[in-house]
């Protein structure tokens, strides 16, 4: 190649095998033979990619393996899980209509409920998932979707997602479900009548803390097209190398998921009835508010998610994180490693000491996100920073 032209992109070498392993494809643009075919490629007519803030191939690789872990086609990937409940949202409101959140949502959830759609218009108000009959006296004549976790974060209260469905679909109602925490491995919400599921892909799907990406779907064609084309529209787009690394964590994804499932069970036991401790809420305990309703939407599969809330206030708060010093403590969820956070100083901030305890979360409120470790490696790590936090 001389000098004068190497400027030029060099085609990628033929090959009679192909990679076992995803091409990562990080180019912005494509280049199409005429302006025919790219007529052929924005009309459908023809498969392809133009430009990648619309679409892009490892993003479309990614959403097609959880559209099938969802049950759904034309899910499409975003930049963020908040990206995705954006996309959700606003793909299919406007200004006057009514939201309806449950009141344990995840707190940016939570924050742009409050603030965000408000000053676009959008009406907003909160009623307890777990009392359908909350969820039907809070409903307005202008509702025209309702937002739930099948697990709250971090109280891990359990939707009655069925009655809601049957609820939403009587009166008209969209029902997006966000089933970040329970992922399809415990349950598939479109089965039960939700017509929108979002996912935190950045969480236990990709699960190694390194990428940041969000999943939003839907079975209906038409929801799934304003979706996508909101989302392109206002940019939210996939990295292709944060897709790549989440396609790559798919693959441990059941593995991850039911050896950290079956630590969780064990720290949770563990964890009750130690000094100094409050109460452990975890769906698989007979002791969860929420037992019955685990047993017939879950059924075994109760997670990898725990919290308890211990006794001293921030002061014991801050002694049992200095002595689980193994534990990461950090504000996320899902990574093949434990992680430990505190929702008052992290995903529960925005709100005041009144609002966190009127979901039933103090300054001795943590939520474990359970790994892959041993799980007597585990007991013995946090028995000691909880018996640390009450010395």
């Amino acid at each position: 190649m001389s000098d004068d032209t190497l400027v030029r992109r060099t085609p990628w070498p033929e090959s009679s095998s192909r990679a076992v392993g995803t091409p990562l494809q990080p180019s912005v643009v494509y280049a199409a033979e005429s302006p025919d075919r790219l007529d052929d490629l924005y009309e459908g007519r023809a498969p392809g990619y133009s430009y990648a803030r619309e679409r892009h191939p490892n993003a479309d690789v990614l959403a097609t393996k959880i559209d099938g872990m969802e049950g759904c086609t034309g899910g499409i990937t975003v930049g963020s899980g908040m990206a995705a409940v954006t996309a959700g949202l606003l793909a299919h409101l406007k200004a006057g209509d009514h939201l309806l959140g449950g009141n344990q949502l995840y707190g940016r959830s939570l924050r742009m409920m409050s603030t965000e759609l408000p000053r676009m218009g959008i009406e907003t108000s909160l009623a307890d998932p777990t009392d359908v009959a909350a969820i039907e006296a809070a409903l307005r004549p202008n509702t025209r979707m309702v937002l739930i976790e099948v697990v709250s974060n971090p109280t891990l209260r359990v939707a009655d997602l069925d009655g809601i469905a049957q609820l939403c679909k009587s009166r008209g109602i969209l029902l997006a479900v966000d089933n970040t925490f329970t992922t399809p491995r415990a349950v598939k919400p479109f089965d039960h009548g939700a017509d929108i599921v979002i996912h935190s892909v950045t969480k236990l799907l990709a699960g190694h803390s390194d990428a940041t990406l969000g999943w939003v779907g839907a079975r209906d064609a038409a929801l799934n097209e304003a979706m996508l084309g909101f989302a392109q529209t206002l940019g939210l787009t996939a990295s292709p190398f944060d897709c790549w690394l989440a396609e790559r964590g798919l693959y441990s994804f059941e593995l991850r998921y039911d050896r950290a499932e079956e630590n969780a069970r064990a720290l949770a036991d563990h964890l009750h009835g130690l000094p100094g401790m409050e109460r452990v809420i975890y769906p698989g305990r007979p002791d969860h508010p929420d037992h019955n309703r685990v047993a017939s939407l879950l059924g075994e599969r109760t997670g990898n998610m725990v919290t308890f809330e211990i006794a001293g206030g921030r002061e014991a708060a801050n002694k049992l994180v200095r002595a689980a010093s193994n534990i990461a403590f950090a504000p996320t969820l899902g990574d093949i490693g434990t992680t430990l956070s505190h929702p008052a100083t992290s995903s529960h901030r925005a709100l005041t000491p009144e609002g966190r305890a009127a979901l039933g979360l103090s300054e001795g409120s943590f939520r474990v996100s359970v790994g892959v470790e041993p799980a007597d490696l585990l007991c013995r790590e946090f028995e000691a920073a909880v018996r640390a936090a009450a010395a």
